[in-house]
């Protein structure tokens, strides 16, 4: 989503000299295609740990003896341990939601302590990550573009990671300063003697491509050497990716298919010399089991693990939140490991892989895999307690202010495992589409719409801190709705908002939020998250009981996420753009609403009234 940051309150001066531009610090759109120094140009070349490898051509091609059922052990073979996590989104704090189970469970200072106590024993170990480390993250990280995520990240020793959909939520430009380093364009320093140094590790981004040079903005692939042994290192993000970011800043650059875009570039990794190959990816699927089962695998890993050339020994995933630990089948029909550490650090995937002296491969028959629990009750990592310390110096200052009132906890619907449930009403998503169709009354909008993805965390009545029961901070406002997306009110026909809505039905359901006022029923046939395609149906809408003519035109406030055709919505396409009138940031109109409209109650969840 568009990360369009604009100045909510006037500059405030903080402590220590350091003058934050914007409370929000809701960046400016990226600019479109790549850097000015032409980084695609990298497509052509590997990266390694040290460099060390980069340029060598071996010539070696494939080799068919992949020892996978050679089960001897010999003398000199390499033994690596993977230590792999996914959709970290910036929760460096523990208290920022996160369990597994009933086992509280994530945060910077406990991953960091189960990394080094998983790390103890592994002469060869590598940490790597599959994806949307930064984006959608809580206040302590959005309000400062995220640098905070990297610094732990940087801290806890991860080597690598692929990209994912919300590395580009700020566009191509700004993914490049967050791996490079330097002052935010527009918001500048945060601490002007230590200014931002980047990324330690490596982001990876085979399967994006600019569409005039054919280059990738970053790194298709890394390869690193322990004892002579090569490993390499495919990343990339789902070919969907275009549809769930802000267009503005990935303008001019091509999300392609994950199985072609792996498989062509493994020929390339053998030619230097690669035959132990790990793809890590940001897209999955989801299970029906605990964290560490394979119960009944569905999505669109399972497609692509089985389409994914054999010579790839193990794949990474993320995206979908999920935690699983899977064997599924590779083209040749033997079993290759896919993984996922569910998000927000709660999980790490150790895979532990043993390099064949006599191939240069991984054994796949001693390939071990096992999701760990990031539990609290290990010491915490005092690096990252102050790195956490030494922000919150500076968020706190706004991030305390009180805005608004509930009356009750306002929260999202949730899955059994503990994931956020998108394809349910759900009381915050339609209380933001109230407070969304509050903010745009003098557009005379009628009508608002709020898409589940767009939400990512809670309103509680406890208090967090110091500032009483049923107060909403700013900070946890700024949590909800993180991303700085602009509200738009268009004109849409009876027959778009039914198109729309039907539109809903996806491999992924995604229920929109709606507000007061507007009613419909829908039947849809569900398996699990997957919404089986043509199956639903939505009948009966109703304006204030009015039902909906077809024929006549009204006026629908959505995001400019949502405006531009994201999560699949192309529906709203259809809308001249010089049609759109403008309304304002979603997280003003949140916190305006909370602040005169309340104490706010849970509206309910019986808008949609859904019969199957």
């Amino acid at each position: 989503m568009s990360r369009g940051r604009r100045g909510l309150l006037k500059r405030v001066t903080l402590t220590a000299g350091v003058t934050l531009a914007s409370v929000a610090l809701i960046a400016s759109g990226a600019t479109a295609g790549g850097p000015a120094d032409d980084r695609g140009g990298r497509s052509d070349h590997n990266t390694s740990h040290s460099d060390r490898d980069k340029g060598k051509n071996d010539d070696k091609g494939k080799n068919d003896d992949k020892g996978k059922n050679d089960d001897k052990p010999r003398p000199g073979d390499v033994d690596i341990q993977l230590l792999a996590f996914n959709d970290y989104h910036g929760h460096l704090e523990a208290n920022t939601p996160g369990v597994i189970g009933t086992v509280p469970a994530g945060g910077a200072e406990y991953l960091a302590t189960h990394l080094e106590q998983l790390r103890e024993g592994h002469g060869n170990t590598l940490t790597v990550a599959a994806g949307d480390l930064i984006g959608g993250s809580p206040f302590l990280s959005g309000l400062f573009h995220d640098e905070p995520s990297v610094e732990s990240l940087n801290a806890m020793g991860l080597d690598v990671s692929s990209v994912g959909n919300h590395e580009f939520d700020e566009g191509v430009t700004e993914l490049l300063r967050m791996q490079d380093g330097g002052c935010h364009p527009v918001d500048g320093c945060y601490f002007p003697d230590e200014p931002y140094p980047g990324a330690d590790f490596q982001w990876l981004a085979a399967n994006v491509q600019n569409e005039e040079t054919g280059k990738t903005p970053l790194p298709p692939y890394w390869i690193e050497k322990f004892q002579g042994a090569k490993i390499g290192f495919i990343g990339m993000t789902l070919e969907g990716t275009d549809a769930l970011v802000a267009q503005s800043g990935i303008v001019g650059w091509d999300f392609l298919d994950e199985v072609e875009t792996a498989n062509a570039l493994v020929p390339k990794l053998q030619r230097q010399g690669v035959e132990a190959i790990v793809v890590l990816l940001h897209e999955g699927g989801a299970q029906t089991g605990t964290y560490d089962q394979c119960v009944g695998i569905s999505g669109p890993v399972v497609d692509i693990a089985q389409n994914l050339d054999p010579e790839i020994d193990v794949l990474l995933t993320g995206h979908t939140h999920q935690a699983y630990n899977c064997e599924i089948d590779d083209p040749d029909g033997e079993p290759r490991r896919v993984t996922s550490a569910a998000s927000f650090g709660r999980i790490v995937s150790e895979v532990n892989l043993t390099i064949s002296r006599k191939t240069g491969d991984v054994r796949r028959d001693a390939v071990t895999a096992v999701n760990h629990v990031v539990s609290q009750d290990v010491a915490k990592d005092q690096e990252q307690t102050d790195i956490i310390a030494k922000w919150k110096a500076l968020s706190d200052v706004v991030g305390n202010v009180e805005v608004g009132q509930i009356t009750a906890d306002i929260r999202r619907q949730y899955e059994t495992g503990g994931s956020d449930n998108r394809g349910a009403e759900s009381d915050l998503g339609n209380m933001i589409a109230d407070a969304q169709l509050w903010a745009t009354q003098d557009n005379g909008a009628q009508i608002a719409f709020m898409n589940p993805g767009g939400i990512r965390a809670d309103l509680f009545y406890a208090a967090s801190g110091a500032e009483g029961n049923g107060v909403v901070t700013y900070a946890e406002a700024f949590n909800v709705q993180p991303f700085g997306n602009l509200l738009s009110t268009i004109p849409m026909t009876g027959d778009q908002i039914h198109r729309m809505l039907l539109q809903q039905c996806q491999p992924r359901y995604l229920h929109m939020g709606v507000s007061a006022g507007f009613t419909y029923d829908v039947t849809r046939t569900l398996d699990g998250r997957v919404c089986t395609p043509g199956s639903i149906e939505v009948t009966n809408m109703a304006l204030d009981g009015v039902p909906i003519d077809p024929a006549a035109t009204y006026l629908v406030t959505v995001n400019n996420f949502l405006v531009d055709g994201g999560d699949s919505f192309t529906v709203f396409n259809e809308i001249d753009p010089s049609l759109r009138v403008g309304g304002g940031g979603d997280l003003d109109a949140l916190i305006a609403y909370l602040g005169s409209e309340g104490p706010i109650a849970p509206p309910g969840t019986d808008r949609v009234n859904e019969l199957g």
